[in-house]
């Protein structure tokens, strides 16, 4: 008689891709000026720019975060994967 199941540690897992989107979008949404979703996402070079442009302006550019936080959260997980960790986009 031939067992057809096969043990879990055998089995072959799909890849799990990281999703750091809903992350990103919330701690853009709560600390914009910190750009600490830039940093989240490994952009330490635009995350040092939001936080000169948030100091420089006096929390008007915070802007800017607040909008990425909105613009993270709509997109689907896949576009956000796509567009934010594979392509490296920085900006929007």
């Amino acid at each position: 008689m031939e067992n057809t199941k096969q043990e879990a540690w055998n089995t072959p897992q799909p890849i799990r891709q990281e999703n750091k989107k809903v992350l990103a979008g919330v701690l853009a949404l709560i600390f914009p000026y910190f750009g600490i979703h830039k940093f989240i996402l490994g952009y330490t070079q635009e995350g040092i720019i939001q936080i000169i442009v948030s100091i420089v302006t006096c929390g008007l550019g915070s802007v800017i975060g607040f909008v990425e936080g909105i613009i993270y959260l709509t997109k689907s997980d896949e576009e956000f994967y796509q567009t934010y960790q594979v392509g490296k986009k920085g900006w929007f």
